[in-house]
């Protein structure tokens, strides 16, 4: 009976020995050859909102955590000094308008003078030719003509040069007001705000970074791929998410891009055995559509898998197949 019983439990290990290893290796090969994993996590493209000029923040209308909207408004800078700068270049607008109306009556002047320096002229050449006015009479109106002529021509450039500091002091205005409109920080795209780097009242640079955002358009998991596996990589390629938080999910997604070079290893590696530990950085990213639906639970820096199809011909397992929350 002993021995009968130490024979059962001998079988009994076996199987469940046997068991065992079927379910480890089972798990330690999941996957149908022609698609890889790596582990990772998310990422959304950064976009960092800086003053163009420097000046001192007045204040910031986000907070961290929140969501901005292109084109919204999210901080502005002190503009009094920019305001006053524009109204001291409308004024000289207005100077110049008053030069000119005082230019386009001097020429007027200018042009009756020269009307009445050659009616003097041609009363002079007449009585000259009759021999009853001097020739050197006759000379001194032609130089009252010439006189008059450059009269009118230096009023007539000064009619052009007021014209031309109207010109400058509009375009001095219109430039000002370009920049006034720099002075609100405006969303260059929809984001999440990650960091309020500057606070109201604080001096900043040209330049200064006020507010970090991150593109909720625009999230993806970086990955690195074997040699093997990049090689044979497509840009486009199809690929699955699941999250260490939500392993009960799989987001659909695809490869956006793929490194130009390997990483970790020597650039240049000569035996098989050596290329194969060649690494290349590989961004997944997940589609608009299903970010824009699932905007307000998107996060960053979550760990999770990515499984990556480089053979399109195989069929994803079972276990792969999207499942997405519910949006609501």
């Amino acid at each position: 009976m002993s021995m009968r019983r130490w024979m059962l439990a001998g079988a009994l290990v076996a199987v469940i020995g046997g068991g065992a290893w079927c379910w480890l290796d089972s798990r330690s090969n999941p996957l149908p050859d022609g698609i890889v994993s790596s582990n990772g996590r998310t990422e959304a493209q950064r976009i960092d909102v800086a003053s163009k000029f420097a000046g001192r923040l007045q204040e910031i209308l986000v907070a961290e955590g929140g969501l901005a909207e292109a084109g919204q408004i999210i901080a502005r800078m002190d503009s009094k000094e920019i305001a006053a700068q524009i109204r001291e270049a409308k004024a000289g607008v207005r100077q110049a308008e008053h030069a000119l109306i005082e230019a386009k009556a001097l020429l007027a002047q200018r042009r009756s003078e020269l009307r009445f320096a050659e009616q003097e002229l041609a009363r002079t050449e007449t009585l000259n030719a009759r021999g009853y006015e001097t020739t050197e009479k006759l000379d001194l109106r032609r130089s009252e003509v010439a006189t008059a002529n450059a009269a009118v021509a230096s009023a007539e450039a000064g009619i052009a040069r007021a014209q031309a500091s109207i010109e400058a002091n509009e375009a001095t205005v219109d430039r000002l007001r370009a920049d006034l409109v720099e002075y609100e920080l405006k969303a260059p795209r929809s984001g999440r705000v990650q960091y309020r780097l500057a606070e109201p009242g604080e001096v900043l640079a040209a330049g200064g970074l006020v507010v970090t955002l991150l593109d909720l358009t625009d999230v993806y998991m970086t990955v690195y791929l074997p040699t093997s596996a990049a090689g044979r990589l497509r840009y486009g390629a199809e690929a699955r998410l699941i999250f260490d938080a939500a392993p009960e999910y799989v987001v659909p997604a695809s490869v956006s891009f793929v490194a130009s070079e390997a990483q970790f290893t020597p650039k240049y590696v000569e035996t098989e055995s050596e290329r194969e530990k060649l690494l290349f950085r590989v961004k997944v990213k997940i589609p608009e559509d299903v970010l824009r639906d699932y905007q307000e639970i998107i996060k960053t820096g979550v760990p999770g898998m990515a499984y990556v199809r480089v053979d399109p011909m195989v069929d994803w397992p079972v276990e792969l197949a999207v499942r997405l929350p519910d949006a609501d």
